[in-house]
């Protein structure tokens, strides 16, 4: 299907790189028949293309990909960050302007977390980001009910087990007190599925705010909710440069 040359790549990175969606999701769209290239239905995501090849995803052609770009965005509560919610929500792509085209998040924020999202037209990168080898920080700024000890701030930055899943030191600094609630500082690396809400859990704190305020070097800032801006390409490049190589 494709020539032999020092410019390809496997067919599941291009798509991704693309912008179409991440590489497994890409791999998924090829196991399920909807990937051809110059005409034939691929039956695996191992196959290599190169930019000669006739590249279509349910027979729509796949343009050349274009330049990495990222995004800040300052998620609101209430939107799901999915492309397709079966529950008929309203999500994080009805919302940004249409003349950005197709993004996916790095990450995501649950429906009533709010702060800070990163969205790229790179699948690669988006992947790159969220791989736990690459260690960035995620900062949250959380208002929870209840009260915190040392001994519980020290059991989180130790690591915690909550029901089977071991998550990674969190560390906690208290902001202040506020009633019957608590405003903490936030920071852990590996960012599982609400893991701040269920670590807080475990130590007898219920989250009912939570902002997330930096996703490594990139900071929330003044961006107002539902406000999005493009990183800088030479940012870009500085921060992600050796990523985007590897991605």
């Amino acid at each position: 299907m494709t020539d032999t040359n020092a410019s390809e790549e496997r067919i599941a990175k291009r798509l991704a790189r693309a912008g179409v969606a991440s590489r497994r999701e890409a791999e998924r769209m090829i196991e399920a028949g909807r990937v051809t290239v110059n005409g034939q239905k691929l039956k695996t995501p191992a196959f290599k293309v190169s930019a000669k090849d006739d590249i279509r995803v349910d027979g729509k052609q796949i343009e050349a990909a274009e330049k990495t770009k990222l995004w800040r965005y300052h998620k609101p509560s209430g939107l799901v960050t999915t492309h397709n919610d079966p529950e008929g929500r309203e999500t994080v792509f009805d919302k940004i302007p249409k003349d950005i085209g197709r993004v996916i998040s790095i990450g995501r924020l649950d429906l009533t977390s709010e702060g800070l999202l990163l969205l790229t037209n790179d699948g690669a990168l988006s992947r790159a980001l969220e791989l736990p080898s690459t260690a960035w920080t995620r900062r949250y700024r959380t208002r929870a009910f209840g009260t915190i000890d040392e001994a519980a701030i020290a059991r989180l930055k130790n690591g915690i087990t909550v029901e089977g899943t071991k998550y990674g030191p969190i560390e906690v600094e208290v902001e202040r007190a506020t009633g019957s609630n608590v405003w903490l500082l936030v920071t852990l690396r590996e960012g599982k599925n609400r893991e701040v809400r269920k670590a807080l859990d475990a130590v007898g704190l219920v989250v009912n705010r939570l902002i997330r305020v930096a996703y490594g070097p990139f900071q929330l800032g003044h961006l107002s909710p539902g406000e999005i801006k493009p990183v800088n390409e030479r940012i870009l490049q500085d921060q992600c440069g050796h990523l985007l190589k590897k991605a």
